[in-house]
């Protein structure tokens, strides 16, 4: 059974909680949602072709997806953007000091969600 919807329809929702993290302030999780909305996005493409992806850097995992895939040249810069959202939202060792929280804010999470609704959206566009 092929589960490409079932990743396609978790990455709708993570986008959808990368919105409401940023309205409540929680820039830190909209960015990290935005970037797991885009990471599964990729790939429900990769099991829409029959592949396994496997990784969290969704510019590596845009960068293998099958040849016949015109991937738009600016879409793995911005999964690049995203790529940097992974783990020092999270971790207050990501920074040399402050908590995560303190290394995000609004123009970081418009960003992130901006980018990531490119890649939910070229991944659905693909799968249609």
């Amino acid at each position: 059974m092929n589960r490409a919807l079932d990743w396609l329809r978790q990455a709708e929702r993570d986008l959808r909680q990368a919105e409401t993290s940023r309205r409540e302030g929680l820039h830190e999780w909209a960015c990290f949602a935005a970037q797991q909305a885009a990471e599964k996005a990729v790939k429900a493409l990769h099991l829409h072709y029959g592949q396994d992806a496997w990784g969290h850097v969704v510019a590596k995992l845009l960068e293998d997806l099958p040849a016949e895939i015109t991937i738009p040249p600016d879409l793995i810069d911005k999964a690049r953007v995203l790529d940097t959202f992974y783990i020092p939202t999270r971790y207050p060792n990501g920074f040399s000091e402050g908590a995560s929280y303190e290394h995000y804010g609004a123009l970081q999470s418009e960003e992130a969600i901006r980018y990531a609704r490119e890649v939910v959206e070229f991944a659905r566009s693909q799968m249609a």
